[in-house]
């Protein structure tokens, strides 16, 4: 458990600086909330309520401040308070442990437990000891990100002004859905692409890490056998455009559920208007409760079958 806890905080510190270092596509040109734009935020909004329309989540985080070259956008906001919380459960969790568990350390032991046993049944036991640390954070993070976007007002906290007709309208939310910003899971699928990498390498050795996408071996000669090394080259290209797509998928994945999913919350409620628009969106935030869910497991399981492809090799199997 504590040596569980000890990769979390590792965790967070290096996916903070990867978000940091994300965050710098928004651009020199991109700056801090300022009166300036709050007011041309509440001119755009004047027309969409002229016409009828509501504010959407936009595509992408609203940068806040800088610290140093680095941008910190709402997203980013979220992150810290997120990862803040769970590594203090952690260190409470441990803190006093006891051999009978109970409260706080018998809810972080299960939880464990259960994780460990279905990322081994997938990996092995050999693999899983190296990353089971990588798995279990990420399905902790990411299932705690989405239900952290869902809380009520979240985006509607941070810099605004009422526009002509009296409605108050954030222009810079000071938060925002970590998972709803493409660099977020950007972060999370390419640093699992290193590690993924890494772990490939550590099982089969560079050699081995070739002739496993490219099958090179065991045709036998002549003919027949050139004709099929020159099939297993080309399968392996394949095989190496697949490999590369999967962080892109991953990401984009993750993304677009929860993105979607925020969006629709916001018209729905906006659709019942201010009587009714809480009633009426109740049911998609149970929705959007399980969807934060099976989004987390998805990630994690793809990630540890993804690893799984690569490292894995069944006994007897050349």
């Amino acid at each position: 458990m504590i040596a569980f806890r000890s990769y979390i905080i590792a965790f967070f510190l290096v996916f903070a600086s990867v978000s940091g270092f994300a965050a710098e596509s928004y651009g020199e040109d991109t700056h801090s909330a300022s009166a300036e734009d709050v007011a041309a935020h509440v001119e755009h909004g004047d027309e969409e309520h002229a016409e009828g329309g509501h504010h959407g989540l936009p595509p992408n985080a609203v940068p806040l401040f800088k610290i140093g070259p680095f941008w910190v956008t709402n997203s980013m906001i979220a992150t810290w308070i997120v990862a803040a919380l769970i590594i203090l459960m952690s260190q409470l969790a441990a803190k006093d442990a006891k051999l009978i568990p109970s409260g706080m350390q018998n809810f972080w032991e299960w939880l464990v437990e259960e994780l460990y046993g279905l990322f081994e049944g997938i990996l092995g036991p050999d693999l899983v000891k190296r990353t089971f640390w990588f798995l279990a954070t990420i399905f902790i993070f990411i299932l705690a990100t989405n239900w952290f976007g869902l809380i009520p007002g979240l985006g509607t906290i941070g810099w605004g002004a009422e526009d002509a007709s009296g409605h108050f309208i954030v222009a810079k939310p000071l938060m925002r859905g970590v998972n709803a910003d493409l660099n977020m899971t950007a972060a999370m699928a390419l640093l699992f692409f290193v590690l993924w990498c890494i772990w490939a390498i550590q099982a089969n050795g560079v050699k081995g890490f070739i002739e496993h996408i490219f099958a090179l071996k065991g045709h036998g000669g002549g003919f027949m056998g050139l004709f099929l090394i020159g099939v297993f080259l080309l399968v392996g290209v394949i095989e190496v455009i697949s490999i590369s797509v999967r962080p892109v998928a991953l990401m984009f994945r993750l993304y677009g559920n929860v993105f979607a999913g925020e969006n629709i919350l916001e018209t729905v409620m906006h659709l019942g208007g201010l009587w009714l628009g809480w009633l009426i969106v109740l049911p998609f935030y149970m929705l959007e409760l399980l969807v934060g869910l099976v989004q987390a497991l998805v990630f994690a399981l793809l990630t540890s079958v993804f690893t799984a492809l690569m490292c894995v090799h069944e006994e007897g199997a050349h």
